[in-house]
């Protein structure tokens, strides 16, 4: 039987997020949820958006799992953390053309994109978005509510703290590391 989820949000991400879902075996979308009145009752890649909050508690026996297609780091924990409150259990989507280690750790409400790559050892947090083309080397560890950026790249042993946001095709190292240029390359150490 499928698991019945919602997205609460209706952006561009949120298409992005539903085509996810979509591939994914044993889910089903029900329905989208935004607290923009302008939205409700329009389709959402052909999936009806019923309104906000109010709404969404009405229609609670239809999907017990939801997912926050919201981009800002700031709202996507924010109602995360309502839905959490109001019993609904927070979704993952990871896309079928995404690549994982088998012991990486991947929190409730993340999604991770086509063509992302997250190596052994790491451990992606609660409601993050990991980009389309973003990398995750090995034993990085990635804090809650972060937005990595489309083509991303972290290096072996990162740690990015909690929501943070690193744009498209920002490269990070660790700490201690001694590198220079765009894109960044280690500098040999002096004499």
């Amino acid at each position: 039987m499928a698991t019945k989820v919602f997205v609460f949000g209706a952006s561009g991400h949120a298409k992005v997020v539903i085509d996810i879902l979509e591939r994914a075996p044993g889910m089903e979308i029900a329905f989208a949820v935004d607290d923009a009145t302008a939205v409700k009752g329009r389709p959402l890649c052909g999936y009806p958006i019923i309104g906000g909050r109010d709404e969404l508690l009405a229609h609670r026996a239809q999907a017990g799992f939801g997912i926050v297609t919201i981009g800002d780091n700031a709202a996507r924990r924010d109602i995360a953390a309502w839905l959490v409150v109001q019993g609904f259990q927070l979704a993952r989507a990871i896309h079928p053309a995404a690549m994982l280690a088998r012991d990486v750790t991947v929190g409730d409400g993340t999604v991770i994109m086509a063509g992302c790559v997250i190596n052994t050892d790491s451990v992606v947090g609660a409601n993050v978005i990991v980009n389309t083309g973003s990398t995750v080397d090995h034993d990085c560890a990635i804090g809650d509510g972060v937005h990595l950026a489309p083509g991303c790249h972290l290096c072996g042993g990162v740690k990015i703290g909690a929501g943070s946001f690193l744009g498209a095709g920002t490269t990070v190292v660790p700490d201690g590391a001694r590198v220079a240029g765009s894109p960044a390359r280690p500098l040999e150490s002096a004499p």
